[in-house]
């Protein structure tokens, strides 16, 4: 059967599970790997008793332990039941050092510039100027904190925008496999009495990774934009990330919250602003437009799909 496929067509040599069975299976990994992760990380102290990270040192340990214990199961599968390369899920070798410091670049100005339209609208009070400069070990945590980041955003992207997307592609089409890999995203960054607009961001989040990895057909770019994402929202301003306080000192500027939850995020952070609906929305538009002027430019896809099995 000729299948559509994205980042790469090498063939599948193995089963190809359905796409509605593939988000099943991602949320069954993540709860499988999370069980003997959490155990490691309570066992060396970092983790305490209620499953919270302590300290720096332990959100950097949390990110690592268990973004690659979930990683190894994933990888396992591709290689084992789909029987799959690297580049079909969009580790493609063109381009990748190009691709993801580029995004690492777009990662740290974006947020930093929602940030800055905050406060302007006059919601947040600036403070101290690069106080995490005065303490040494600041800087090594926050070091500790970017390698945290670069895996858990870097496994995130291959989860969810390289093989999510890609075997979801395979068995249905490439709308499908964004809408279903990023409302599985979604759900598993959903906590209970989260306010609507964080939810949204979410969604809007994925979408735009999703429309960066297809109109650059590789995942490297958008990788690069997750890590710089995070690490920059929670070591630069001394503001949540995804609602997590990261325990250090203001790499740019200490700023505290001074206006509605509707401008700041509250306690979810810049993440649950208005202003980052805004800003995604931008993206995914400008991005839908770079993958329309490529569809123009390449004409018409002479690679349709036989059939679809969801």
């Amino acid at each position: 059967m000729n299948l559509r496929t994205i980042y790469s067509t090498s063939p599948a040599r193995g089963w190809l599970p359905w796409a509605l069975l593939t988000p099943v299976i991602c949320i069954a990994l993540a709860i499988a790997t999370e069980i003997p992760s959490t155990l490691f990380l309570e066992r060396f102290g970092f983790v305490d008793a209620q499953g919270e990270f302590v300290g720096a040192q332990g959100l950097t340990a949390m990110l690592v332990v268990s973004f690659i214990t979930w990683l190894l199961a994933v990888a396992a599968w591709i290689a084992v039941v789909e029987r799959r390369n690297a580049g079909t899920i969009g580790l493609t070798r063109d381009g990748a050092a190009q691709g993801f410091y580029g995004g690492l670049g777009v990662g740290v100005v974006m947020p930093s510039a929602m940030i800055a339209c905050i406060w302007l609208a006059g919601a947040y009070e600036p403070g101290a100027l690069f106080p995490a400069a005065q303490s040494s070990g600041a800087v090594i945590a926050m070091a500790g904190l970017f390698v945290g980041f670069l895996v858990q955003a870097s496994i995130e992207e291959i989860i969810f925008r390289g093989w999510l997307i890609s075997v979801i592609t395979r068995r249905a089409n490439l709308v499908i496999a964004v809408l279903l890999s990023s409302l599985t995203f979604t759900l598993l960054h959903f906590s209970r009495g989260q306010p609507w607009l964080v939810t949204g961001n979410i969604l809007l989040f994925a979408l735009f990774a999703s429309a960066w990895s297809i109109s650059s057909n590789n995942i490297w770019g958008v990788m690069g934009w997750h890590v710089g994402w995070n690490w920059i929202i929670a070591t630069g301003f001394d503001v949540p990330v995804t609602g997590l306080d990261a325990g250090v000192p203001a790499l740019i500027v200490s700023l505290a919250p001074a206006g509605t939850d509707f401008l700041t995020g509250g306690a979810d952070g810049p993440e649950g602003s208005i202003f980052c609906t805004l800003f995604l929305v931008c993206g995914i538009i400008f991005f839908m437009w770079r993958i329309a002027r490529k569809g123009r430019d390449v004409g018409p896809d002479h690679n349709k799909p036989a059939g679809a099995q969801i």
